[in-house]
């Protein structure tokens, strides 16, 4: 049975169910740069950014999800951290914790696939327009020969969103070779198409050129070293206990276990989802990213590779990065007053981060908006989120 009190958790109140879940959360020592603060000690405004309790709770009652967790991080600390609703409604209810693990769906792009080519950009084993058959000569193939890496970040290499169920039905390897073998949709560099496939191709060139997958390599070179210790593809039976349901599959409820088939069908370990974590771990590598690449005196991206991968590249259709949204048809989760910095990226699964690093702001949304019936709908409460926290700093200009 669980036991709830509720504390005090820079001016929100968050509940909690046992003590050593509470230390997890808030993470506190004299090492951690995201220590919680009051809003005002850092220069934020609580009373507007408490605006996200009404925000949430009308989500809640329209059911555009089960339950979520909301975080918001500002110059290097923990500003609001709270759960809300049920990370579980059937076949039983349980409550929301701060420390729920989510299947962070889409946010596998640039978390762990993205930020891993731009860790074997930093070291000089490729670079930004090398094309990508020159590492997997497979895939230049059909069309596919000029495809550079850098189109497949910003999903301008004209790829197909996501190909049949069927090429993946014989498993990995074969999956893998049908893939390689498509043709492009789009002239490659002429039209955004965003695009699952680019980012199971970049996962496949981190192997190739590290004999590592994504999951041993993004938990080695960025999880690892920033003691996201929650963070990776196939959660263990402890993580996935805690983790948020999603739906069914097979006559079974998906908790721990990938939402998307396609992650699912390569072994629950792909370049565009399969990766699992938590509020507080992905308010460590955001703030890892505004700091330059570096957390606690440990760095794991050089300052330049940084402000690589969040540079603005233009697309046909807005604007992205080397693995991030920007301004495109994909940020309604984006919010209005963020600034012309701010980089993100949304999850089919209903999660969200979002990074402005002149306003030295982050907020994470985590929901489990699929649960129980795929029907739920948080891009737009998402973007309202983000839009209360920019409102809610006060020693910030907006750009």
């Amino acid at each position: 049975m669980k036991h709830f009190a509720i504390a005090l958790f820079g001016y929100c109140l968050v509940p909690y169910c046992e003590l050593n879940a509470a230390e997890n959360v808030t993470g506190e020592s004299h090492h951690d740069s995201l220590a919680v603060a009051p809003p005002e000690a850092v220069g934020m405004n609580s009373r507007r950014l408490n605006v996200i309790d009404q925000i949430v709770e009308e989500g809640l009652s329209r059911e555009k999800m089960p339950g979520c967790v909301v975080l918001v991080g500002h110059r290097g600390h923990t500003v609001f951290h709270k759960a809300y609703g049920y990370r579980q409604l059937e076949p039983d209810k349980a409550d929301m914790l701060p420390d729920t693990v989510f299947d962070l769906a889409s946010l596998t792009k640039p978390i762990a696939t993205a930020t891993s080519v731009m860790s074997l950009i930093e070291q000089g084993k490729l670079t930004l327009d090398d094309p990508v058959g020159q590492h997997i000569p497979e895939f230049a193939t059909n069309g596919k020969e000029g495809i550079t890496i850098r189109q497949l970040l910003t999903h301008m290499g004209g790829l197909i969103p996501d190909n049949s169920m069927r090429d993946y039905q014989d498993g990995p390897a074969e999956a893998m070779r049908r893939v390689f073998a498509l043709k492009p949709k789009a002239v490659p560099g002429e039209k955004f198409m965003y695009s699952d496939v680019g980012f199971i191709v970049l996962a496949e060139l981190v192997k190739r050129l590290t004999d590592e997958d994504v999951n041993e390599y993004s938990r080695r070179v960025i999880f690892g070293p920033l003691r996201m210790t929650e963070t990776g593809f196939l959660p263990g039976p402890k993580l996935a206990e805690r983790a948020a349901v999603t739906q069914q599959r097979d006559g079974h409820w998906m908790r721990g276990e990938v939402h998307d088939p396609r992650s699912f069908a390569l072994g629950g370990v792909a370049g565009h989802a399969g990766l699992f974590s938590t509020a507080r771990d992905l308010a460590r590598y955001a703030q890892a990213m505004i700091n330059g690449g570096t957390l606690d005196d440990v760095r794991v991206l050089k300052p330049e590779t940084v402000a690589l991968m969040r540079s603005p590249v233009q697309v046909s259709s807005g604007l992205r990065t080397p693995g991030w949204d920007m301004k495109s048809p994909y940020s309604s989760n984006r919010g209005d007053l963020l600034s012309s910095s701010a980089f993100g990226h949304g999850g089919f699964t209903g999660t969200a981060l979002w990074i402005d690093p002149d306003q030295q702001l982050f907020v994470v949304f985590l929901s489990n908006r699929v649960h129980p019936d795929g029907k739920g709908s948080v891009n737009l409460l998402a973007g309202r989120i983000c839009t209360v926290a920019a409102a809610a700093v006060d020693d910030t200009p907006v750009k």
